[in-house]
């Protein structure tokens, strides 16, 4: 069964986005150490989750060859097989793109039983809720930006109960990220 990554840009005081979305807080350029340790993250995958509000930013961005990036990178971004999650769309603007809605984890369940390698979401306030709030994920990136921002949209949603994880490492780069990587825990 494929694993679901879930790679998510934060704050120090767990924000993803400010209170209008803004992510003018984040850090870049990244640091070399930081884009090595994303493209290992990235190695195994071969199919890209997206939320539809971050997706009608993300498959453009990439698509126009963003500068500063690596021609290997942009190739995977637009290359990579993509599942938009909108209940909203029914059908893809997008090249490489399927459009998913319904039931998060009907759908999550659904490609975790594909064969393939592992799923990567990258998402906003919406997908990364409903996927941490339904335990649809097997392995939590946070990558923590040295800034906080006092409110916005926050990574955890409320829950209805205790989602236990397990710290599997913890790296700091030299750009000032740290990358926290966790994962559901049994107890």
């Amino acid at each position: 069964m494929r694993r679901l990554k879930l790679q998510v840009q934060t704050t120090v005081d767990g924000y993803l986005a400010g209170p209008n979305g803004e992510m003018d807080w984040m850090t870049l350029p990244w640091s070399e150490d930081l884009n090595d340790y994303v493209k290992t993250l990235m190695a195994p995958v071969d199919h890209i989750m997206l939320g539809r509000h971050l997706a009608e930013g993300f498959i453009p961005t990439w698509a126009a060859n963003p500068d500063g990036e690596t021609e290997e990178t942009v190739a995977w971004m637009n290359d990579t097989p993509k599942t938009v999650v909108s209940n909203t769309l029914t059908e893809s603007p997008w090249e490489n793109a399927v459009i998913a809605g319904g039931d998060l984890a009907a759908v999550v369940h659904r490609l975790k039983d594909e064969p393939g390698g592992d799923l990567i979401a990258y998402g906003g306030a919406t997908l990364v809720s409903g996927l941490i709030g339904g335990g649809l994920v097997d392995e939590l990136h946070l990558l923590v930006n040295p800034v906080a921002i006092g409110a916005g949209l926050p990574v955890f949603p409320p829950l209805a109960e205790y989602q236990r994880l397990r710290l599997v490492t913890a790296q700091p780069f030299d750009c000032g990220i740290t990358a926290l990587r966790y994962e559901p825990s049994a107890g």
